[in-house]
């Protein structure tokens, strides 16, 4: 069970890392049809998909809500400690993906 936990918490942060660093530079191939500065919408985009990409590698919000509701209800900590885990590791991918557009878009 241990390293299904982990498994999952390495998952998480790597669907966070690429559902920013994909989203951002995808939407930033916009830049080729409205004359925008691309790395500056690759670098606002990156910022804006940081909540998205946390969302979408926890699965949704419910199953992390029902899982507090039933560590709380139940008297659980671990089941809320393994989930506050997860969402700290999505929160980790999100922002080394915006960390990484940020290092691209002003070419250090």
């Amino acid at each position: 069970m241990q390293n299904n936990f982990w498994a999952t918490a390495v998952l998480d942060f790597c669907i966070a890392l690429g559902v920013v660093i994909g989203g951002a530079t995808i939407g930033s191939l916009s830049t080729l049809l409205t004359s925008k500065p691309p790395f500056y919408t690759m670098l606002d985009l990156a910022g804006k998909l940081k909540i998205w990409a946390m969302v979408a590698a926890l699965g949704g919000t419910f199953s992390t809500i029902r899982a507090f509701e039933s560590g709380v209800l139940e008297g659980q900590l671990s089941v809320i400690f393994k989930q506050l885990l997860l969402i700290l590791f999505a929160y980790g991918g999100a922002q080394f993906g915006y960390v990484i557009i940020l290092l691209i878009a002003k070419g250090e």
